[in-house]
């Protein structure tokens, strides 16, 4: 079975983020790290292989600039049997539509491939469109936001979890998977994975390896456009309310009601 893994490199949360004068995200100058949502597609995908047996090859792929290798590094030492870092200039700004174009060449490169597996969302855009662009570029069926993954033979069997509903849905490899961050803990790499990581094959393919015109990626090809950008304001002093008159609960109240939470 081959099993191929998208992760992305994303600005680590706790920094501070920064945007580009075109108001792209800042990917170079700042901190960034495997996006913790595709550490959950990582460690099923290593689970299904530990089930499946050692005939089953994990591949972790990503999309980025020249920091992004790091994010399949880790994808590396989690237990990924080898990675595909893809590195163009022309994909910087690209949009869920470009990325989806550029992924789905990339794993059509790869291939064949019975299972792609993605995290439900990245931590920075939280669009969560990706999977299913990248199935439908692929001609393949998807199972999205797996809280629960059981497999046997080329089967596939999820929970998914909604606002008033559980369901379980099966589905025959090849098809795109994601999973949530309910589908359980991703391990942590050991000194053994780290070691045995520098070793492992890691690919970087240009936008011409995969036969992809540059005027179909980037930020003029993008179908969407972030007009503006401002700071996030400081923090500012709360308000203490001081119950020396037996004013206090009114005041909350008061104050709760202002802010529409009750």
């Amino acid at each position: 079975m081959n099993i191929l893994v998208c992760v992305k490199y994303v600005p680590d949360a706790t920094a501070d983020r920064q945007f580009e004068s075109d108001n792209t995200v800042d990917r170079v100058g700042v901190d960034g790290l495997l996006s913790e949502l595709d550490e959950y597609a990582v460690e099923q995908a290593l689970q299904i292989k530990e089930k499946a047996g050692d005939d089953t090859e994990v591949t972790a792929l990503c999309v980025g600039p020249e920091k992004a290798v790091d994010a399949v590094r880790k994808a590396l030492q989690m237990g990924a049997d080898k990675a595909i870092h893809v590195l163009d200039d022309a994909i910087a700004g690209s949009d869920a539509i470009a990325t989806s174009l550029v992924l789905a060449k990339a794993v059509e490169k790869a291939g064949p491939v019975d299972l792609v597996v993605c995290g439900m969302a990245s931590t920075d855009a939280s669009m969560s469109v990706v999977p299913a662009m990248l199935a439908e570029r692929l001609n393949l069926p998807q199972v999205t936001f797996a809280s629960v993954i059981e497999t046997q033979g080329d089967q596939v069997r999820v929970k998914r979890d909604g606002d008033t509903a559980t369901e379980v849905i099966g589905g025959t490899m090849p098809l795109v998977l994601s999973v949530t961050d309910q589908s359980g803990e991703a391990r942590y790499p050991s000194f053994k994975g780290i070691m045995a990581a520098k070793k492992k094959p890691l690919e970087t393919w240009s936008l011409a390896d995969l036969g992809v015109d540059a005027a179909e990626v980037g930020l003029g090809a993008a179908w969407t456009e972030v007009l503006e950008t401002a700071a996030r304001p400081p923090r500012t002093a709360g308000e203490i309310v001081k119950d020396e008159d037996g004013s206090g609960a009114t005041a909350l109240t008061d104050f709760l009601a202002s802010k529409k939470f009750i």
